[in-house]
């Protein structure tokens, strides 16, 4: 079996660049801990090199890039690569992103130099300008050939001919192996190795012995034995689904009437292969244009009719933005949209396996009847009219609180598992004011009880009331505190402030903040 290789060197660099739409011959980096991961040309040509500290490729380049590492980011912008690869010869292995093999398709080009210009011409044209490609007997030959070859071109070490190939390369190409392999690349200098044809000579049995079984692997590796086999991807399925119309409708009703047969197959085709969509992309296209899109996320999984549902929300919510005064009424009131809809398109961007989204022992139909009972409410009110509020992290009860539509998936919200420095510790109160009231605490003497900036109480709460006739002046019998926050400083917050826990005579337990404005009654403990 013949290998091509595919590489685009530099890769990290090119997707962050096109991430931050800034020009790919810009002098970048791509950082990891402070230090160089990947650098680009131009970048290289000023002093700068991988595993450089940050402030030294500065130095060497001061108008350098510096861009963050993310491997997510690297695999999505290569997964196109992969792409128009596959179309060429099926059964790509994706080894990293900007490294690809795939069994070389010669005879069906020709030779394999043909395949290799045609993947070439390919790549350029769907906007990769440096590839470079090699094809040999081996996956390990065939990646060096790759990254001697020149941009836009390739080098096919012909059969058998790897071990000659390999010989003259120095032994520092074993480093892209890990930390492992720059452990290796080290000791062989220090034994004065110092090409592959240095290790191919040694004799086997002293190469395991001194340098155990990875060693031996790497000298099978340098004299072309080594017929390490990759894993091909199977092509992803194409799980959209879209219905035309012909003429195009203008009717909100009509359309998801119509879209009704299409959501059902659409889950349908989903679940022959054994997937469930959390998170759709509905898409509406007028004259051949989107006019409306929206990403939809569920709690747990779409069904037909969750699509169809969602499909009226969104186009009643895109024919509500359009218009004014008696216009927008009358469209609302009709159930129009702002222009005729030619095509809805159902595209799937979250997906998981159904076995994780099995139902219950005892089924599930309590929980349908209430999310029927929840869509036919937001049916008639909107869909962001009924929400369902969700925990997330913050140090004031209000703060710790999130309103997320019904059937929406709490997306952006703060993380639980901060320690929050200044949060009140439980029980969480029963009752949160929206808006709270105004509130006085005083001491013994009747003077205002207040928090310095050192967080120290100027006197112990004796009684305190709430204005607006809430709570009358009642005796402190209880209190604990404070707890000190300064949040926001660097944006102009509200500035220092700090929060009570107390209790009444009447044995109620409230909590109080004390701002610089002054006393208010966020919360309390019924």
């Amino acid at each position: 079996m013949r290998v091509m290789v595919v590489w685009c060197p530099d890769w990290s660099v090119v997707a962050a660049l096109d991430e931050a739409e800034r020009s790919r011959r810009s002098p970048a980096a791509v950082l990891s801990a402070n230090v160089v991961e990947v650098c680009n040309g131009p970048a290289r040509a000023e002093g700068v090199h991988r595993g450089q500290r940050r402030r030294d490729a500065q130095s060497r380049c001061p108008e350098l890039l510096l861009l963050p590492a993310n491997p997510d980011r690297d695999a999505r912008a290569f997964e196109p690569v992969l792409s128009i690869i596959e179309d060429l010869r099926p059964g790509v292995a994706a080894l990293r992103p900007g490294l690809l093999a795939v069994r070389a398709p010669g005879s069906w080009y020709g030779t394999e130099a043909d395949a290799a210009a045609t993947a070439c011409q390919a790549l350029v044209e769907g906007d990769v300008w440096d590839v470079r490609i090699g094809i040999a007997d081996d996956l390990f030959t065939a990646e060096q050939a790759a990254r001697t070859a020149e941009v836009q071109s390739w080098v096919v070490v012909p059969e058998g001919g790897s071990a000659a190939f390999l010989r003259g390369l120095p032994v520092h190409v074993l480093q892209d192996d890990g930390p492992r392999g720059r452990e290796l690349v080290s000791l062989l200098q220090r034994l004065g190795l110092r090409t592959l044809g240095d290790l191919a000579d040694l004799p086997a049995d002293a190469v395991e012995h001194r340098l155990g079984a990875h060693g031996a692997a790497v000298r099978r590796r340098a004299r072309g034995e080594d017929r390490a086999l990759f894993a091909a991807r199977t092509p992803p399925p194409d799980l959209e689904a879209e219905v035309p119309f012909e003429p195009p409708l203008d009717s909100v009703e009509a359309i998801t009437f119509s879209v009704r047969t299409t959501a059902e197959g659409f889950v349908s085709q989903l679940a022959h292969h054994q997937l469930v969509a959390t998170g759709v992309r509905i898409e509406a296209e007028s004259e051949g244009v989107v006019c409306s899109a929206r990403t939809w996320l569920h709690p747990r999984h779409f069904t037909a009719r969750d699509l169809v549902d969602r499909v009226h929300w969104q186009l009643q919510s895109a024919g509500s933005t359009s218009g004014v005064g008696s216009s927008l009424r009358a469209r609302k009131q009709s159930g129009e949209v702002r222009a005729p809809i030619e095509r809805i398109r159902f595209r799937p961007e979250v997906v998981e396996p159904a076995a994780a989204h099995g139902a219950a022992l005892w089924g599930t139909a309590s929980d349908d009847l209430v999310e029927r009972g929840v869509a036919r409410v937001q049916g008639m009110v909107g869909f962001d009219a009924v929400r369902r509020p969700v925990l997330q992290g913050g140090r004031s009860p209000a703060a710790r609180q999130s309103l997320v539509p019904w059937g929406e998936r709490a997306v952006d919200l703060r993380p639980l598992d901060r320690p929050w420095p200044g949060k009140v510790p439980g029980p969480a109160p029963v009752r949160v004011f929206a808006t709270p009231p105004a509130a006085e605490v005083v001491d013994d003497a009747g003077r205002e009880v207040r928090v310095t900036d050192r967080g120290v109480v100027t006197g112990e709460p004796r009684r305190f009331r709430v204005g607006g006739g809430v709570l009358p002046w009642q005796p402190v019998t209880a209190w604990a505190g404070p707890w000190p926050t300064d949040e926001a400083w660097w944006s102009g917050g509200s500035g220092p402030s700090a929060r009570f826990q107390v209790v009444g005579a009447d044995g109620r337990a409230w909590l109080l903040l004390r701002a610089p404005e002054g006393w208010s009654l966020e919360a309390g403990y019924d």
